[in-house]
């Protein structure tokens, strides 16, 4: 039914300050760099998923991945998402081939350098900082970022 959330999770692989990123081939966001993840498939949990992700697109075998919180996503278009986010500190290794996109290891600090969707900058500081978050953003129909807040703490983001 348009308009509903889809239920996805945002896996972060980090390497202390480098995150594994994959450049999107397809919608949504395709060409900019996010984490791995993708939709939570039906009877699965969010955890769940999140491991089925990293091992499917990224070649690693983990038992489990930390909860950091959540991002709701909200537009008048099809871009609706509520995703739950997850993340490990790996050893660095070789990213493999995806068909999802080019993987590739980026230090937080050169993340304005490259093509990433708005809100992951915010997601990344609060994980380095190991700081829980609920976010909600809202956007035009166009897919443009009116505003995010953080729940938890009711913080203007954006």
């Amino acid at each position: 039914m348009e308009g509903l959330k889809r239920v996805a999770v945002i896996c972060i692989l980090r390497n202390q300050t480098n995150f594994l990123l994959l450049k999107r081939f397809n919608e949504p966001l395709k060409g900019l760099y996010v984490p791995v993840g993708g939709k939570v498939d039906p009877y699965e949990n969010p955890k769940d998923a999140a491991i089925r992700e990293v091992s499917e697109e990224a070649g690693l075998s983990l038992d489990s991945m930390r909860f950091c919180g959540t991002l709701v996503e909200t537009s008048p278009s099809k871009y609706n998402w509520m995703s739950f986010i997850y993340e490990a500190e790996v050893d660095y290794f070789e990213p493999p081939i995806c068909n999802e996109g080019i993987l590739e290891w980026h230090d937080f600090t050169n993340i304005d350098s490259f093509p990433t969707p708005e809100t992951d900058f915010f997601i990344y500081q609060y994980v380095l900082k190991k700081k829980p978050f609920a976010f909600n953003a809202v956007y035009t129909e166009e897919v443009e970022l009116i505003s995010m807040i953080e729940e938890i703490e009711n913080v203007k983001i954006v």
